[in-house]
């Protein structure tokens, strides 16, 4: 009998293994040759490589990833003129804005982009967001833009909640402000890879991947864990919500510090496209925690309506769209999120992009 036992287990044990050999062979030459599209930049920090072809991961989510000549996001590699022959747009922003964990035609980006050209008076939206990127890479990049030559029309910022804690702790080497300067460090990755157990799988073993995240997410859905997980304040939105203590998370500078910065370089992008006759708008919307705790009048909201009373040529407030999702869906989390995430799912980007359609179509 236990020798049976053993036999078996042993049997078990060679299969297994042979599948993920197999797994490894077809993920690392069949699927995908491991490259990214993430690259440093010596003025505005990091961003993606011009005309890239291939995927990303991130966390339990794998897409694909093309990039234009500008290194922006888009729905095929392609040259992109200087000077537009339609309208053109520039969004600027940070992950969600580049469409972290979607394919580029799901994100609202994406959708803008493909509306656009659709219409009689075309507009050309191009996508200038890359992850963890903030005022002060917004300017420095928009900047960089202009000063290489390239011609647009408007400027619509997606100011994300993670950005004052940004401000408050990166960027020093790339901040035209000399008293920030004190606090430059080389320290900071431009490489934004995620090494948890997910990631590797995703980029090793594929097919195992899969069924692991099959029988994941179907666990973590009739729990409800991740909803709940996501749905308090973390590091990142710690400034909205003053009782969760996260102060220490926003040094050297501390949340004010990071939020006169933020205000300081938005200031600068302003100015700067003011004198090219560029009209800004900047847009706000919340992560699950800020729809979960909603607030009409958060810190968020307020402080760049009264900004852009004097800067803008308009501002959008997305947060009672996603309130409303809320209230009209118990799934909400489910319907607009990544399972496990912070970021929006297909489902997230296309309410984003009906409710900017209204103001920008």
């Amino acid at each position: 009998m236990m020798v049976r036992v053993v036999l078996r287990f042993a049997l078990a044990v060679y299969c297994c293994v042979i599948f993920l050999a197999l797994d490894s062979v077809y993920s690392t030459f069949l699927h995908d040759d491991g490259r990214s599209a993430r690259i440093p930049h010596p003025m505005y920090h990091h961003g993606l490589a011009p005309n890239f072809d291939g995927y990303e991961n991130w966390g339990d989510t794998r897409y694909r990833v093309f990039t234009n000549s500008l290194g922006f996001r888009d729905a095929s590699v392609r040259d992109v003129p200087t000077r537009p022959s339609v309208h053109r747009v520039v969004l600027m922003g940070d992950s969600f804005t580049e469409g972290l964990g979607v394919n580029f035609e799901d994100s609202y980006a994406g959708l803008l982009s493909a509306a656009g050209m659709k219409r009689a008076n075309k507009i050309e939206f191009l996508d200038a967001g890359v992850i963890a990127y903030s005022p002060v890479l917004y300017y420095q990049k928009i900047k960089f833009l202009i000063d290489s030559g390239l011609r647009f029309d408007e400027v619509i910022v997606f100011s994300d909640p993670s950005e004052v804690r940004d401000e408050a702790a990166e960027y020093f080497c790339n901040d035209d402000d000399p008293s920030y300067r004190k606090y430059c460090s080389e320290g900071s990755t431009y490489y934004y890879q995620r090494t948890d157990l997910g990631s590797v799988l995703a980029r090793h073993f594929v097919v195992t991947d899969t069924i692991r995240k099959m029988i994941k997410f179907r666990i973590q859905a009739s729990a409800g864990n991740q909803k709940k997980a996501k749905s308090a304040p973390t590091s990142e939105t710690g400034w909205l919500f003053p009782e969760s203590n996260q102060e220490s998370e926003y040094a050297p500078l501390g949340i004010e510090g990071g939020v006169a910065r933020s205000l300081k370089n938005m200031q600068a992008l302003a100015d700067l496209l003011r004198s090219h006759g560029i009209p800004l708008t900047i847009v706000v919307y919340p992560w699950p925690a800020l729809i979960a705790q909603y607030d009409p009048d958060n810190r968020q909201v307020t402080m760049w309506r009264e900004f852009c009373a004097e800067n803008c040529k308009a501002f959008i407030n997305l947060f009672p769209a996603f309130a409303a999702a809320k209230q009209a869906h118990d799934d909400w989390y489910e319907r607009l999120f990544i399972p496990g995430d912070f970021h929006y799912s297909a489902g997230g980007h296309r309410l984003m992009f009906d409710e900017l359609a209204k103001q920008l179509l």
